[in-house]
């Protein structure tokens, strides 16, 4: 019976976060032909002024993970997160770089042990819907409604359950759209949303009526920044990242520290010669903070307030600047590749080998009948072969000459007798092994 203002005194007193798969299909900016499917939404909203705080896209979640980037955001800057997706906005459009005092959500994510940093670390309580009660959570469920109305018909790829119905075409095959360019389309929504979406049906005390505060969620949040009591905390902002994200344990090799197929290295391990060590003694873990939409870096968590900052190796230039379900499907990608290329690879090695087999074949074949007519022993052919060699070698370079502008020579060759060739026959034996390789080696030019 009641609304969701009803426990929100002021300004971040409340905040309700929630998740939806998009109602559209994008592309990889890897390569622009593959279709990555569907992304995830998380949006927060302020229970008291309805304004937008924070929000991910990403290819994650439902999860822990998603909620952590979104929960993040909150807190950050919004001036420079917009800037990263060529956006540019005044502090006053979007005044929110706060935590709250508590945060609304479903079981799912909030239920996680990743949760207890939210209560123990920043000091948030957690509250919890009853399972299918969605309606507790009114404004993100209503805010979803709202951007899908004002993006589908705009968006390449927008999911369309009739158009098998219709015949039409296929509405997967229509993504244009990457993670990037999305994300800043549902940024502008929120800025839209923020300050100019007017909410007819909010409820004002009568401060607010007297004040002729504008149902505008900003000119809301402004007011009771100014005249409520408001819940915000501010908390440096790499605090609050390294407490949200997602931790997990890396590697450290010869190659430098490995983590989700990538490798890093930092001042501390350069400068105590960790890699040199594990070169010799064998690897060992270490435990790590890392944000999935920016992989070149990952941290090294010392305490909850301390780390070290280790970054991406020159050499994988590739994975800068990408997300990580970018550079996972792109390492999927490059596996299904590998196992294709190792297949035709097996197939040229087996041809490789017939044509081999073909040319000794053939080789055996022309040897095998001379030797059939030769009258030179074993012995012989050994003693003559640096002779042998002499003879191919200047025959050789007698064809293997630079002559530039050459002149074919189309004339036919003049007939000589038997006889007059008998007459010529050299003295020296030498000079008659020359002539008839030269011979043989003219009939195979022909």
């Amino acid at each position: 019976m009641g609304n969701s203002s009803t426990d929100a005194i002021g300004p971040g007193s409340v905040f309700q976060i929630d998740a939806t798969v998009a109602d559209v299909y994008l592309v990889s900016r890897f390569n622009r032909t593959h279709i990555i499917g569907r992304p995830v939404l998380y949006i927060v909203q302020d229970c008291f002024s309805k304004l937008i705080v924070g929000l991910y896209v990403g290819l994650e979640g439902p999860s822990w993970l998603g909620a952590a980037m979104a929960l993040a955001n909150t807190a950050g800057n919004k001036v420079s997160f917009c800037s990263q997706y060529g956006i540019d906005i005044q502090e006053e459009e979007w005044p929110v770089h706060h935590l709250p005092q508590a945060i609304l959500a479903d079981r799912g994510e909030m239920l996680s042990d990743n949760a207890e940093s939210l209560i123990m670390n920043l000091g948030i309580t957690v509250k919890n819907t009853p399972p299918f009660r969605a309606d507790w959570k009114p404004l993100v469920e209503r805010y979803f409604k709202l951007t899908n109305e004002r993006t589908k018909s705009l968006l390449p790829g927008a999911v369309n359950t009739d158009f098998m119905q219709r015949g039409g075409r296929d509405y997967r095959l229509d993504a244009k759209l990457d993670l990037m360019q999305f994300t800043a389309i549902i940024i502008k929504c929120a800025l839209f949303h923020n300050n100019h979406y007017r909410i007819d049906n909010y409820n004002k005390d009568e401060m607010m009526v007297a004040d002729e505060v504008e149902p505008i969620p900003r000119e809301i949040w402004n007011w009771g920044i100014a005249n409520r009591m408001g819940k915000l905390r501010h908390v440096d902002e790499e605090v609050v990242k390294l407490n949200l994200m997602p931790t997990d344990n890396g590697v450290v090799t010869a190659k430098g520290i490995r983590f989700k197929g990538l490798f890093y290295s930092s001042k501390s391990s350069m400068k105590e010669q960790w890699f040199t060590k594990a070169r010799s003694s064998g690897s060992w873990k270490v435990p790590v903070c890392y944000d999935p939409r920016n992989m070149n870096y990952i941290y090294i968590k010392k305490s909850a307030t301390e780390f070290e900052k280790c970054y991406l190796l020159e050499y994988q230039t590739a994975f800068k600047g990408k997300y990580i379900e970018e550079i996972e499907y792109l390492m999927e990608w490059e596996k299904m590749q590998k196992a294709k290329s190792l297949d035709e690879g097996l197939q040229a090695k087996a041809d490789l080998i017939t044509e081999i087999e073909t040319i000794v074949e053939g080789a055996k074949s022309k040897t095998n009948k001379e030797l059939s007519l030769s009258t030179e022993s074993d012995a012989q052919r050994k003693k003559n072969i640096r002779q042998n060699r002499q003879v191919e070698k200047e025959i050789n370079r007698e064809t293997e000459a630079f002559e530039l502008d050459k002149q074919i020579n189309d004339k036919s060759a003049e007939v000589i007798s038997f006889n007059d060739i008998e007459e010529e026959l050299p003295s020296n034996p030498l000079d008659l092994l020359r002539r008839k390789q030269r011979e043989a080696f003219g009939k195979i030019r022909e």
